[in-house]
């Protein structure tokens, strides 16, 4: 992860377009300013990242599906939960699953596991829209790209 450029997926896993689900890597970093005041003396991951990288993961889906046609904003969260502390240098799998799309928006159902173990999960609501610029979306795909999308 890197937090400083907000961009909490680090590499791509797995990709399956039949069955709508991404598998992706997240490692938290040792060290980052964030875990300076969450919390001093012991740093765990903000809950508000772990869904962060819950709604990127669910992106990248909404990407690859889309044929990086439209591009994905989150738009709402629904039943998050947060099951366990997570801490620096943890390595996170972050999987999500289209649940349902229509009308521009698409629904996934989404969670960090580490170790196995389920740490988050939630509902991702995201707004499939045109790109605001053709800059935006040569960037987003650069983005892709450095994890190792198709």
């Amino acid at each position: 992860m890197q937090f400083d450029y907000f961009q909490m997926v680090d590499r791509l896993e797995s990709l399956d377009l039949e069955a709508r689900e991404i598998r992706c890597r997240a490692e938290v970093p040792e060290t980052s300013t964030v875990f300076e005041g969450h919390f001093p003396g012991h740093p765990i991951v903000p809950g508000v990242l772990l869904i962060e990288a819950m709604a990127q993961t669910s992106g990248y889906l909404l990407l690859a599906l889309s044929a990086y046609e439209r591009m994905p904003f989150l738009a709402g969260i629904k039943e998050a939960k947060l099951r366990s502390f997570v801490r620096p240098a943890t390595v996170l799998t972050v999987i999500a699953k289209v649940e349902h799309e229509g009308s521009g928006f698409w629904v996934t159902q989404a969670r960090c596991e580490a170790g196995g173990k389920s740490v988050a999960d939630a509902q991702i609501m995201l707004r499939s829209l045109p790109y605001p610029s053709e800059t935006m979306r040569r960037n987003l795909r650069a983005f892709a790209d450095r994890i190792g999308m198709p």
